[in-house]
Parts: C-alpha cells; sequence; structure tokens
C-alpha cells in the first residue's frame, strides 16, 4: 500500500480557492488555480503567493554552527554575516549533487538551511551522519510553514500590511526577524521566480492567518494565489536549477553551470578534492539552454540530436509565456554548448529544429 500524502498546513485553503492538487514530493500540493498561463502573468506583471510550505529547513545552532554547515556544502558560508543568505550546493565525495540549498545566517550561532521538498529526508539523514557529535541541529520542516511572494507589486503588498522599514529595504539574499499580520516570523528577500520578492517562514498554526492576510493586502495590486505548474515555468525563463530534473546525483555543479558556488580555497568540506580533480580535468558536457526554432515543445527526457544521432536528453522544456518561445535546458558535448548551435529535439519520433542561446532566457 502506498504511503498517504502528506498536507500542508494550508490545504484547505487551497481548496477553498479551487486549487487543483496533485502528488508532488510525497505532498499533496496546488499545481494550479486559474491556469498556469494566468498565474505566471501575474507574477512577472504584479504579484503571485505561493505556498512551498513542502519545503525542507534544518536549523544548526552553537558556536561552531557556521563552521559545521560550511563543512557540508560547497560554497563559503565563513563569509555570511549575520542576516546574510547564499545559495550553494551539498555535494558527495564524488562531488555530484545531493542537492542545492539556501543558507541563512539567521544569528551569530544558529542557520538555517533549506532544501529542495524531494531531498528532505536525504539531506537530513546526510546532515545527521555528517555534523559532528554534539552539534545541536533540529529538523524544522513540519513546524514552520514557507510562503513565496513573488513579483514587481511584492514590495507594495508588504507595504499594505504595515511592514516595518528595515524588512521593506532588506538588500537581496538577506534575512530578519519581523512580525507581519500579527505573525511572528523570518523574512528573506529571496525566491525562485526570477523576480524580486519575499519568503516568509512563520510557525505552522500561523500559515492560515499569514496566508489570508497577505491576500487581502494584494488585492488592490492584483495578487494571484499561484500553484508548482507557474512557479516552474517562472524558474525555467530563469535558469534557475530544478533538482532531479537539470541537476541531480548524476551531474556535478561545474557541468550544470553552478561553478561559481564552488569555493575550492575556502576551506575542506565534503566533495572538494573530487570537485578539484573535475575542474583539473576539464568538462566533457555542458547544461546548455535551447529555444525551438521548429514548431514543438521540448519537454523532460527528449532526446537531443545532432548530426543525426543523440547526443543527450532534456532536463527541461515549456513554452515561455514571457519570452514568447518555447524553451528548454539540456546537457550536451562541450563542442556543442556555443551560442548559436543548431540542435534537434526528438519529439514523438520527429526531430525538431532548436538552437543554443544565452541564458537566463528571462531577466527582469
Amino acid at each position: 500500500m502506498s504511503e498517504a500524502l502528506r498536507e500542508p498546513p494550508l490545504i484547505d485553503e487551497h481548496r477553498a480557492l479551487g486549487a487543483r492538487l496533485v502528488p508532488f514530493a510525497g505532498w499533496r500540493m496546488p499545481v494550479q488555480y486559474a491556469g498556469i498561463k494566468k498565474e505566471h502573468e501575474a507574477v512577472r506583471n504584479r504579484a503571485g503567493l505561493f505556498d512551498v510550505s513542502h519545503m525542507g529547513e534544518i536549523v544548526v545552532e552553537g558556536p561552531q554552527a557556521v563552521a559545521e554547515v560550511d563543512r557540508l556544502v560547497t560554497n563559503d558560508v565563513s563569509k555570511l554575516e549575520v542576516g546574510g543568505a547564499l545559495y550553494t550546493a551539498c555535494c558527495n565525495e564524488a562531488g555530484h549533487i545531493l542537492d542545492d540549498l539556501i543558507v541563512y545566517r539567521l544569528e551569530a550561532e544558529k542557520v538555517l538551511v533549506v532544501c529542495n521538498a524531494s531531498n528532505r529526508d536525504k539531506i537530513i539523514a546526510h546532515f545527521a551522519k555528517n555534523l559532528s557529535l554534539g552539534t545541536p541541529w533540529n529538523d524544522v520542516s513540519d513546524a514552520w510553514a514557507l510562503l513565496a511572494l513573488q513579483g514587481p507589486k511584492a514590495l507594495a503588498i508588504m507595504r499594505e500590511l504595515g511592514t516595518p522599514r528595515e524588512v521593506l529595504e532588506l538588500p537581496y539574499f538577506h534575512v530578519t526577524r519581523a512580525s507581519l499580520g500579527g505573525v511572528a516570523l523570518w523574512v528573506a528577500r529571496t525566491g525562485y521566480t526570477g523576480e524580486d520578492g519575499f519568503e516568509l517562514f512563520c510557525p505552522s498554526e500561523d500559515a492560515v492567518t499569514l496566508w489570508r492576510a497577505l491576500l487581502e493586502a494584494g488585492k488592490a495590486h492584483g495578487l494571484e494565489a499561484v500553484g508548482l505548474g507557474a512557479r516552474d515555468t517562472l524558474r525555467l525563463e530563469a535558469r534557475l536549477a530544478l533538482y532531479g530534473n537539470d541537476i541531480s546525483e548524476q551531474t556535478h555543479p561545474f557541468e550544470a553551470g553552478l561553478g561559481w558556488v564552488v569555493k575550492l580555497d575556502a576551506g575542506d568540506f565534503i566533495g572538494r578534492d573530487a570537485l578539484r580533480a573535475i575542474k583539473a580535468a576539464g568538462l566533457e558536457r555542458k547544461l546548455v539552454g535551447f529555444e525551438m526554432t521548429g514548431r514543438g515543445i521540448a519537454r523532460h527526457g527528449y532526446p537531443i540530436v545532432a548530426g543525426g544521432k543523440p547526443v543527450g536528453e532534456v532536463t527541461s522544456g515549456s513554452p515561455g509565456p514571457t519570452v514568447g518561445r518555447n524553451i528548454g535546458l539540456g546537457y550536451v558535448p562541450l563542442g556543442l554548448s556555443q551560442i548559436g548551435t543548431s540542435l534537434g529535439i526528438e519529439i514523438r519520433g520527429k526531430v525538431v529544429d532548436a538552437v543554443v542561446v544565452r541564458t537566463p532566457f528571462y531577466k527582469r
């Protein structure tokens, strides 16, 4: 018998809004409300509110919290000041990606690590195994809800809520403690859409209060509830990697275009020796962005063809509502990775023309 799906604290709110609920990473989550294209356009032009409470959160504390997390990720956590955040990869000893994470330094001796829902159990087990004995840490995933307010009107909506000035002026990739709509929470200037916005970490029991307060404050600004469908098209236009598609335990950061989050000289971390050797050997393949020049939509798993032979496969693909083109990502041999290179995408037995293009496809 299959395991029952987990449900976020806002499940009844989603049902009340008529959301289409689907299984995702062991959760029952809203994939869309009014339609993917409509929700995508709302985020690009106004604002969207996402429930991403399925994400995993780990809090590491104590005098060695920063050093302990630093050993488990590729980026340099030691450089984070209190209130700072960074994007990073968490690798195994072979230098392959276990997950991509955001690390927030909440306090001098308190670090928050956010992982993907599909990797929650794996990353928790990895931290449990590799954190030094006696390091205080806690999986707070079930105790916290996570909402994301994204789009050009996000700031105006936060202002409508009476948000303190220091939160409104929070720099990109920073986090602070605040109270919004009567809810005490952590507010981060981060997101997964290519737009400005905020991610709000609150106690699970306060999620409904916060969700309703944000929707009410957003009415005058065209705020829409947005599901996972539009989240995917938004992140693809911004060329933000999706774990399980564009990155996985079969990929390393350099070929995925994430070499910028690997600090080989900043200190030891799991996978550093392997990544140093990989970098020295040079890339064999590379994750590239492409657009369809023929009629067709590339989808995950479709073969990428060159010279009549398969050379890779599509890792992500969909229409790009904002850019007005059918777009995608995929790994190809290094010799086929240059901008302007012609490729073919095999769609139901027919090869359709595509071309390698510069990414991100969309930049605000």
